[in-house]
């Protein structure tokens, strides 16, 4: 063993000093994978052979690249032009896997990649998946709490294995990543989602006859494998998008619904599939007015734990079923994926924005909107947390790194987003706003400004101040407080009130003001740019009694100073 472990050493000394201690990591982007892939749940066993394709992305010749999957599966084999290349296995600390740590093969290249250009590498490995909560664990989460997150695993009752940020089944390659270190995994997994977003993968599986296989992808045949006694399914998954490859074996049974959602629950399960049905069936009209009918069909795979916490991945939902679920619950999951069906985007602000929005002003259709507003309210503690770690870290570059169009921080692709889309339609209202969505193309948002060109043409109102302090640009949440409040009786009884609000952040906005007086309130709305001060005058029938500025439908770093109580001059 200790000899092992020398000639180990040696040949990672020779290997680094080939390198040169200079490896890039993320220099390859993986265009394509074609993997075979043999799962055995009785082993907890997953098995990999198969060819992905490399393109150097980065400005320099590179004669050695990183191929990471998960440290519970080894590599076996690694091949370039038929013959077998030199590389080493290391342990390489990363919580982009549930383990903590990945099985990294540095590989040294027969010839070096040019930029731009390919290679295509034969591989080979294999493993185990089981439950492992070791990241989690060792920051602090209870064993059993860590479980219902990180609940991936391979077992002969029922199987489920996402991809990158959770399992690392397929070869990646990326830098070192750690849950105690900020935002770091997200960073990470971002940057190779940004990297891959095109990439494509097509899959056979080979699974245990009886149980059916989800996939992320498309089907595209399935066949018996004689030699082998069980049945072989393959896949395409035509560009990873929003999506992350991931795969379910269980004992399925299909549920369709309108034709726009497919459930797929276990067996025994029936009646919670048909609740999720229904509620699906109730929000499919209010997003198909919002956005159009779904493009895609949105799908829900049932997940074992009933606790397990649901996994986004695209239009699909990972998720346990329950007979005694909240029906509105549901069917705001249901608009969620709806939307993603219905809106498909390349921009995360954008496509996850919009799936949060449509969350939100479905509550409101429901509630009312103080509702929606408590509903967006569950986002904005967390932007507001996002918002004051980025201030803090005080990154030069903070400004377009974490920008709405470049984020990999979910909190801001997500809930500063939502915000974004309910503040243009609460300044231009719905229709303009619908409108402009239904003029969206996919294929034709290559410049940052699509969005706000759409805007434009449905309204003559100029928002380019508005976009650059929200999308273009990271400038933190604006910060209004009631500077005074001069109330004027009139002629016929009431009472005129110039209100002053100014906005100490570096976000402007456009803003309710409230004016609560005896009998109702009254309410309008005032653009207050960033630094910067503005007035509006409001009629009151009765004595005024106080100002409150915000409504919680714009994020704001400070809601302590958004009330101003009024004293009425004497008579």
């Amino acid at each position: 063993m200790k000899r092992f472990r020398w000639v180990r050493w040696v040949a990672l000394c020779l290997l680094y000093s080939s390198v040169g201690f200079a490896l890039d990591r993320e220099a390859f982007t993986f265009t394509n994978y074609d993997l075979s892939v043999r799962v055995e749940p009785e082993q907890q066993r997953l098995a990999v052979r198969g060819k992905i394709k490399l393109r150097n992305d980065s400005s320099a010749p590179q004669k050695n690249l990183s191929l990471q999957i998960s440290s519970s599966l080894n590599w076996r084999a690694i091949q370039a032009g038929g013959k077998p290349v030199q590389f080493v296995s290391q342990p390489y600390a990363s919580d982009i896997d549930h383990t903590g740590s990945l099985s990294e093969a540095i590989v040294t290249l027969p010839n070096a990649v040019s930029p731009k250009s390919t290679v295509e590498l034969d591989i080979g490995y294999e493993g185990v998946i089981p439950v492992d909560v070791t990241r989690l664990t060792r920051i602090g989460l209870p064993k059993e709490g860590a479980k219902h997150s990180d609940w991936d695993q391979i077992s002969q009752a029922f199987s489920a294995v996402r991809g990158i940020g959770y399992v690392v089944w397929y070869p990646v390659g990326t830098e070192s990543a750690s849950l105690s270190d900020g935002n770091s995994v997200f960073e990470t997994v971002g940057r190779w989602k940004a990297r891959n977003f095109d990439s494509a993968m097509s899959v056979t599986f080979h699974a245990t006859p009886g149980q059916r296989l989800w996939f992320s992808g498309e089907p595209v045949g399935a066949e018996k494998d004689e030699a082998a006694d069980d049945k072989a399914s393959a896949f395409l998954l035509r560009r990873f998008g929003n999506e992350v490859p991931a795969f379910a074996i269980g004992d399925y049974e299909e549920l369709q619904s309108q034709g726009y959602t497919s459930i797929a629950y276990l067996s025994g399960d029936n009646g919670a599939a048909k609740d999720y049905a229904l509620a699906a069936e109730l929000a499919s009209s209010f997003v198909t007015d919002w956005f159009g009918p779904p493009k895609e069909k949105a799908e829900v795979v049932q997940v074992s734990d009933p606790q397990a916490a649901p996994f986004e991945d695209g239009s699909a939902l990972l998720t346990p079923l329950s007979a005694k679920a909240d029906s509105r619950l549901l069917q705001m999951t249901a608009v969620h994926q709806l939307t993603h069906a219905a809106f498909p985007s390349s921009r995360l602000w954008i496509y996850e924005g919009l799936g949060h929005f449509a969350q939100a002003a479905y509550r409101e259709q429901l509630g009312g909107r103080a509702a929606a507003i408590e509903f967006m309210g569950l986002y904005g503690a967390g932007v507001g947390e996002i918002e004051k770690s980025i201030a803090e870290a005080k990154n030069p570059n903070a400004a377009t790194d974490e920008s709405l169009i470049r984020t990999s921080i979910p909190e801001l692709y997500r809930g500063k987003a939502m915000y974004v889309w309910w503040m243009l339609r609460d300044m231009i209202g719905d229709l303009p706003l619908k409108k402009a969505l239904a003029a969206y193309r996919p294929d034709e948002d290559k410049d940052p400004a699509y969005v706000q060109h759409l805007v434009a043409a449905e309204t003559k109102r100029d928002l380019e101040w508005f976009f650059d302090d929200w999308v273009y640009r990271e400038r933190g949440l604006p910060d209004f407080r009631i500077e005074s409040a001069f109330p004027r009786p009139t002629v016929g009884g009431g009472y005129v009130v110039t209100v002053t609000i100014e906005n100490h952040g570096n976000a402007g906005a456009e803003v309710p003001v409230t004016l609560k007086v005896a009998g109702g309130d009254v309410t309008k709305r005032l653009e207050v740019r960033a630094k910067s001060k503005n007035s509006i005058r409001m009629e009151a029938p009765s004595a005024p009694q106080q100002v409150i500025v915000n409504d919680g439908s714009v994020p704001e770093s400070d809601l302590s100073n958004n009330t101003f109580k009024i004293e009425l001059p004497a008579k």
